[in-house]
């Protein structure tokens, strides 16, 4: 066999994208919960889905990748809690600040 690696019909994991959704209630005291996972094409159609809602995203490799081996439905494990909570800050940061823009543009009128 002359080249190896002509076998191997799998990309490898940095080349086939992740992406994964979570769900969280600060309400409840529950862990965010995972809504959607996947891997290459279902990961861009997640990213694809969450841009045409406006859901904030935010990249990071190694925690989608965490995520997406994570069934649906399921609530993040403790692990994750520390990273998942960075996100979380920053997507209610930008919320907030669109939110206020939102209003001063409002009241500008």
């Amino acid at each position: 066999m002359k080249d190896a690696g002509f076998w191997n019909f799998r990309k490898k994991r940095d080349e086939r994208p992740a992406a994964a959704a979570i769900a969280y209630d600060p309400l409840q005291a529950l862990p965010p919960e995972v809504v959607a996972t996947g891997f290459g094409e279902a990961a861009n159609e997640i990213i694809a889905v969450a841009q045409a809602h406006g859901i904030p995203l935010v990249e990071d490799s190694a925690l989608a990748e965490a995520l997406a081996r994570i069934d649906v439905s399921e609530r993040i494990p403790r692990e994750l809690y520390a990273v998942v909570a960075e996100v979380l800050a920053y997507v209610y940061r930008i919320d907030a600040e669109f939110s206020a823009e939102v209003k001063g543009a409002a009241s500008k009128r």
